[in-house]
């Protein structure tokens, strides 16, 4: 087009001297070029401003739905940009979603994801894309949390993991990376925990880990720098310990299950214990191998086989992915978003470092679960109450989470129900959500509250603080569907299990039983009427419970409440049996016994 606007121009001025010709020629050739760059450039400039803020809006969108933060994942193959530019395009979209962009190497090394020792040619895979704390501080939004519940057989090296991985600091082989976990004496003397501990991890917007490498890092300065946290609850492996345990799981709400094995040891019955606990709360999986320096590789191999045999065993269900790259770690973290089928298998060694930074990649990109119900109603509310405390100078003090909804200074709040089934009149003094002194606890977030006028001994754990509006009732007996995992023989009426539904921990009795028989075997499912033996509790529809006779015997879900008042209320959406689980007659915790 410009050729033939030239050939015009030069027919159209015959007969004018040369050098008239020349200097008129180009005149010509500069107004009708810059008149078609001008044009081209405009709508080049237009069409990459309507990309880019679609883009922006599609980077800002995903960060809603992932939490707070987005993996975004380079195909040159099913793109015409190459990824180093799309790279470029991606980041300065997410700039203007006051985001970061970070690339993920193919020899990707943890807390060095912008390393120089990247050559030229080499490609980023992945992005994470997260919003940096000064952002999040000035809209009054706090870093993305992730709580992981540390679980697997005693002496499989579950503290010693959690010790390696918050203080950045290795393990010497005889307990230095433990020591900085554990919070009693006896602990640290027989090296078992006894209780339940957690421990912080903060991550910046760049992916670097922020305080690690001294256990004096104080929570609020981790915190404040951080654009995620990393929650790790550890939790007891030893039998004895086993109510605290299954407690923690599910009075903590965790988003992932962090399964601890012994390479030397195997897959041992503790283990499918708390396995079958995190397969009935629906948690998606996470296995960690540990011991890989002191195991032969004749052992790691059948320890290997026989965790995948028991994760592909009916009751779980799940796909062993033996984590080897970074590609790996990418596939396991986006399945872990989408319908966490995969379980990866990570091959550490606490003392060498072996596989740590491979752990380390996922959880740095591992989504949050969406478990918590974030309503806009400023009516809806529950604070779930599993610890309670006595400070000086300050007095009672509960510590839970924020189940839905939320909580601020000078809400008008009930707490219950006390023995009777009641809710009395509570303020709140203050608000800590990890040490740090906050107005407002929102649904997902684990906090402190310290209470006005209220005894340490006029609180227990189970209770729920929620809106006075709210109008909370507590209920004696309840309804679920069931499913019998594993018995010896019966179940019938007057069983009396142990009851774990949320932070909700006591005997039960049952009353009532679907079915001409009213008996119940292993792998049958039946609606079954519990009766609270002590005091009246407050439950909430579609809540899971674990209910256990020293061994896990079965899970269910409440789709009934009867409330102390007399009423009877069932479930609204849809049919408890829809949406419970379908376990076989082989469960969890009888595969390889």
């Amino acid at each position: 087009r410009k050729h033939k606007m030239y050939q015009t121009s030069i027919r159209s001025m015959e007969g004018i001297t040369k050098p008239k010709s020349v200097e008129l020629t180009a005149q010509v050739m500069d107004d009708f070029s810059g008149l078609f760059l001008d044009e081209s450039s405009k709508r080049s400039h237009d069409r990459s401003k309507q990309d880019g803020e679609f883009l922006a809006s599609q980077i800002h969108k995903g960060m809603q739905e992932g939490g707070g933060e987005l993996i975004w994942r380079f195909d040159s193959k099913a793109r015409d940009l190459n990824p180093a530019v799309d790279f470029e395009v991606v980041s300065a979209a997410a700039r203007a979603s006051s985001a970061t962009c970070t690339p993920i190497y193919p020899g990707y090394d943890s807390g060095k994801m912008n390393s120089s020792s990247e050559t030229a040619s080499s490609h980023p895979i992945a992005a994470i894309i997260r919003r940096n704390p000064t952002s999040l501080a000035e809209d009054g939004e706090g870093p993305v949390d992730v709580r992981l519940a540390v679980v697997g057989n005693v002496d499989s090296g579950k503290s010693t993991l959690v010790g390696v991985l918050t203080s950045g600091v290795l393990d010497n082989g005889r307990g230095l990376a433990r020591s900085k976990v554990f919070r009693h004496r006896h602990e640290i003397e027989t090296g078992r925990t006894s209780s339940i501990t957690h421990q912080i991890l903060g991550l910046d917007e760049y992916g670097k880990f922020v305080g690690g490498g001294s256990r004096e890092n104080d929570w609020a300065e981790i915190v404040s720098s951080s654009a995620k946290v990393l929650t790790f609850v550890d939790l007891a492996g030893h039998e004895r310990y086993i109510k605290t345990t299954v407690s923690g799981m599910t009075g903590c709400l965790p988003d992932y299950a962090l399964v601890v094995v012994g390479s030397n040891h195997g897959v041992l019955r503790m283990m499918k214990e708390h396995l079958s606990v995190a397969v009935a709360l629906k948690l998606p999986l996470i296995f960690a191998v540990t011991k890989l320096d002191m195991c032969p590789p004749n052992i790691l191999k059948q320890t290997l086989a026989d965790i995948g045999k028991l994760l592909k065993s009916p009751a779980v269900s799940k796909i062993p992915v033996i984590v080897r790259s970074n590609a790996d770690v990418l596939l396991a973290a986006q399945s872990m978003a989408n319908d966490a089928r995969i379980a990866p298998i990570f091959l550490i060694s606490s003392v060498t470092g072996e596989g740590v930074d491979p752990l380390r990649l996922f959880l740095n990109i591992a989504p949050p679960q969406k478990t918590m119900e974030k309503e806009s109603s400023a009516s809806a509310a529950a604070f779930h109450v599993d610890d309670t405390f006595y400070v000086a100078g300050v007095g009672a003090v509960v510590g839970g989470t924020m189940l839905r909804g939320s909580l601020a200074l000078r809400d008008s709040l009930v707490i219950g129900p006390d023995s009777r089934g009641n809710f009395v009149p509570v303020q709140i003094r203050s608000i800590h959500n990890k040490r740090i002194v906050v107005s407002r606890v929102a649904a997902g977030q684990s906090a402190t509250l310290a209470l006005k006028k209220l005894k340490r001994n006029q609180i227990r754990k189970g209770m729920v603080i929620a809106k006075l509006s709210m109008q909370p009732k507590a209920c004696m007996r309840f309804v679920a569907e069931v499913v019998i995992l594993h018995h010896p023989t019966t179940i019938g009426l007057n069983y009396q299990p142990i009851v774990h539904c949320l932070t909700v921990r006591q005997a039960c009795k049952v009353v009532a039983v679907d079915g001409e028989s009213g008996l119940l075997r292993s792998g049958d499912r039946a609606h079954v009427t519990f009766q609270f033996m002590y005091r009246p509790e407050y439950l909430v529809f579609g809540a899971r419970i674990i209910f256990r006779e020293g061994r896990t015997k079965g899970i269910g879900k409440i789709c009934g409440l009867h409330f102390t008042d007399g009423t009877f209320s069932e479930a609204q959406t849809g049919s408890a049996a829809s949406s419970a689980p379908r376990i076989p007659r082989a469960s969890v915790t009888d595969t390889h016994d």
